[in-house]
């Protein structure tokens, strides 16, 4: 029906442009229709609110990286149920998600045609933060403390492991059902004493609010957890049906990433004036700390280790954090990377 009605206003534009202007013009708004006609349209969904995870793409926006590579693409925000429930079920075609979050999706009744296709960080850099010199450096040191929790199976799972590796007991720590939003107020306030951000924003907002903190990361206490988060999915039905706008999706998503790192300043700037509810410095901050974590190692933006990947898929079968096996390679790709 698009095509019906984009064939039905071209041929009106047309015929208006050649009673009042000409055959020149006529040819003008016809050429310039059919190169609106032709774009790929795409939908993407943020995971949340838009952040420094996500500059790369507002980036590929604001330069024309899209446009350029033939796509027309939409950014919206995520519904209650997730990201992944619009790409699920083909409302959309991309979204921004977590490959722990992302999990139900893959195995079981609930399972739906979505893979990750890049790797937006290279590395986890998620941890727990808590107030500075009372012992929470460390996981053991949890003991005692009052966690917020968002009370998830695989959260739970998480800290446990890493507070018994450090010859801890997780039986011990006080597990405190919340969502902070606010993590600087939520230590100062002592309602909580520890909380688990990623660094490169909420561990970022402490330090330019003046909270000093402490801070693990869980990948340097068990590798298993250097899982990736975040990472970028895609519908593998409409993938597999559009394998060329795929990888032009992602060829133009991995320039925008590469021009944030270059261009720092930059970059914050456009992620500011598509977000203007932002903070400038927390978003200049974050910036130069995500330049850093986008490719870290890697020569290929997006790449996603299958070792890495399967690590902690495996890790969640031998836990019984899932009602079905999640067998290895399940859930990724790195074929439509250029």
């Amino acid at each position: 029906m698009k095509k019906i009605l984009a064939a039905v206003m071209a041929a009106a534009m047309i015929t208006m442009s050649a009673a009042g202007c000409g055959t020149a013009n006529n040819s003008s708004a016809a050429s310039g229709t059919e190169a609106a006609a032709e774009k790929t349209k795409i939908t993407f969904v943020l995971d949340w609110t838009p952040n420094t995870n996500h500059t790369g793409l507002y980036v590929a926006q604001e330069k024309g990286y899209f446009a350029d590579a033939g796509l027309d693409v939409e950014i919206v925000q995520p519904p209650e149920d997730g990201a992944e429930a619009l790409v699920g079920t083909g409302k959309a075609q991309f979204c921004v998600t977590f490959q722990d979050s992302m999990l139900p999706t893959l195995v079981g009744d609930s399972k739906m045609p979505i893979a990750a296709v890049a790797a937006v960080l290279q590395h986890n850099t998620s941890g727990i933060i808590s107030r500075k010199g009372e012992g929470m450096d460390r996981p053991k040191g949890l003991e005692g403390k009052k966690y917020a929790t968002w009370d998830l199976p695989i959260e739970k799972a998480t800290l446990k492991q890493v507070i018994e590796d450090d010859n801890g007991d997780f039986s011990k720590v006080e597990l405190i059902p919340s969502t902070v939003t606010d993590e600087a107020s939520a230590l100062q306030s002592k309602s909580v004493d520890a909380i688990w951000v990623f660094y490169g924003w909420a561990g970022i907002a402490t330090k330019l609010q003046n909270v000093e903190t402490d801070y693990f990361a869980f990948k340097d206490i068990n590798p298993v957890f250097d899982y990736y988060t975040p990472v970028i999915a895609g519908n593998t039905d409409w993938m597999a049906k559009n394998p060329d706008q795929t990888k032009a999706f992602l060829a133009a998503l991995k320039k925008g990433y590469e021009y944030s790192i270059d261009n720092v300043e930059d970059a914050a700037n456009i992620l500011l004036k598509a977000a203007p509810e932002l903070d400038k410095e927390l978003v200049l901050e974050s910036q130069k700390y995500m330049a850093d974590q986008y490719k870290a190692e890697v020569k290929q933006w997006g790449y996603i280790d299958p070792a890495r990947w399967n690590a902690f898929y495996n890790w969640i079968n031998e836990n019984k954090l899932s009602d079905t096996e999640i067998p290895e390679n399940t859930g990724f790709t790195n074929e439509y990377l250029s």
